[in-house]
């Protein structure tokens, strides 16, 4: 699992460190990590890291003088290095004499350098920048990104916010972030994530001193194998679980089929379902088991998957309201999704005794929090954590990062990493909602449930686009190169 911790908490645990190292150690181990990246870089780029061109943009704190002893490493190996210095005057003073020691310079005309540069270093700001990049490194930052130099960025992408992955300014894109010790949430939460590229984690002896409590977790594969249900030799279909999905209209059948379908690739053992798009899901899954409704007369479940589609009146007449109140009065799980989302009262939330997931995309988080869709989409780590408060249910906000909130403030919240923009389709999130109650039935925590789907949903999409082609063999033959590269 990638745990990511706030900028406070790593700062304190970096001084318990310094405070067992000699002086300086603590800055050469984190250098020497960032030059064997850039070394591996610049072989990949020319075959070799003698003669290359390489720029250091260099900030006044430490961040600055990472890259100058970084750089002084590579000037070492035969590179050509110079820095431009962001704050004259004020550069780290032991990494620029180590830098010009190896035969590195200070740039004469920055702009010249960046032009002529095959990699080139941020240091500007790091995790301890706020607000965006200062006017006067504007104009740089923007040289560096179009001079067609790889980027590599130290520890985080100057002007991105460390601790919420905000970009509240103008910030630097990077195609590689090397980062110290442990992850940190904007290097894993958009729309921050989007600059930093490939990120590169570099061990310098941290992970004694952080807490065992992280700000942020992502899920990997050997966690999501250890959640995932698994029916053994005396598995019935109620030991696996089963869902009832609540979902579609004489409008939107099709978002019943969806939710039912993945709502049994998720391993549920039965799938009850209720509403209007009864004859389409039982044409596609014979094996569902359909009921006019209202839920609560549906037969047995062991969760409740509410909301894709669901826009007029079920089979015994009854509106939409009234099928989530009485799915919300339910004793057990409940995942409320989509057009369930607008009848949500969130007293009547919060009173719930059985788990409650909730699963919105960021305008539907917005109408429940009351904001724009942009403050949302700016401010993801933040939506999530006050949806979580304000309902007591774990959210599942959708997105181009997925986050996981838990109503316990104390219990980090999970960002799903296989997320992908092939899931920007119609009915993607339908799925999700009965993969998610699928899990729900088997008796996984919200939490769990909510974070294993959105990882097998993400990879399921991964897999499907790599394998679908984008346009017919025939209809290839007659695009240029470039296009048939992308398509194989």
């Amino acid at each position: 699992m990638r745990t990511a911790y706030s900028v406070e908490t790593v700062r304190n645990a970096e001084r318990e460190l310094m405070a067992q190292l000699p002086d300086g150690a603590l800055m050469r181990r984190a250098a020497a990590g960032i030059a064997a990246v850039c070394a591996g870089l610049l072989r990949d780029l020319l075959g070799r890291v003698y003669g290359a061109r390489v720029v250091l943009l260099a900030g006044s704190g430490d961040n600055g003088g990472d890259a100058l002893y970084a750089g002084a490493r590579l000037a070492r190996r035969g590179a050509s290095v110079t820095v431009v210095p962001l704050a004259p005057g004020r550069t780290h003073e032991g990494g620029l004499t180590a830098l010009l020691g190896a035969g590195g310079r200070v740039a004469d005309d920055p702009y010249d350098e960046l032009a002529a540069a095959d990699l080139v270093l941020d240091g500007i700001t790091g995790i301890g920048g706020h607000g965006g990049l200062r006017p006067d490194a504007v104009p740089v930052a923007r040289a560096a990104r179009g001079s067609g130099a790889v980027v590599v960025a130290v520890d985080l992408p100057s002007g991105v916010e460390a601790d919420s992955g905000e970009v509240t300014g103008e910030a630097l894109r990077a195609d590689v972030t090397v980062t110290f010790g442990t992850y940190k949430p904007g290097l894993l939460i958009d729309p921050a994530r989007e600059h930093a590229g490939v990120v590169r984690l570099v061990d310098i002896g941290l992970a004694p001193h952080l807490p065992s409590v992280p700000e942020l977790e992502a899920l990997q594969h050997e966690d999501v194998a250890r959640l995932l249900p698994v029916p053994t030799g005396e598995s019935d279909k109620y030991r696996r679980g089963v869902v009832g999905v609540v979902a579609g209209s004489t409008r939107y059948p099709g978002a019943a089929v969806l939710a039912v379908a993945g709502a049994l690739r998720g391993g549920a053992g039965a799938v009850r379902y209720v509403g209007p798009g009864g004859d389409a899901v039982i044409a596609r899954f014979p094996e569902t088991l359909v009921h006019e409704g209202p839920p609560s007369k549906a037969g047995r479940v062991q969760a409740w998957a509410v909301g894709p589609g669901l826009g007029d009146a079920l089979g015994d007449g009854s509106g939409p309201e009234a099928a989530v109140a009485d799915v919300l009065a339910s004793d057990v799980p409940v995942l409320v999704d989509a057009d369930g989302l607008r009848l949500l009262d969130a007293e009547t939330v919060r009173g719930r005794t059985a788990p409650t997931l909730l699963t919105p995309h960021a305008g539907e988080a917005a109408a429940l929090l009351g904001v724009a869709r942009p403050e949302v989409e700016a401010g993801r780590l933040t939506a999530v954590r006050e949806l979580a408060a304000r309902y007591g249910a774990t959210v599942l906000l959708k997105g181009s990062t997925t986050l996981v909130a838990d109503p316990d403030p104390a219990v980090p919240v999970r960002v799903n990493p296989t997320g992908t923009p092939w899931l920007a389709t119609a009915g993607s999130g339908d799925v999700l909602s009965g993969l998610a109650g699928s899990l729900l039935a088997a008796g996984l925590p919200a939490r769990d449930a909510a974070s294993v789907a959105a990882y097998l949903h993400g990879l399921s999409a991964r897999l499907a686009a790599r394998n679908a082609p984008l346009v017919s063999d025939e209809v290839a033959e007659n695009l240029p190169e470039a296009w048939r590269n992308v398509k194989g």
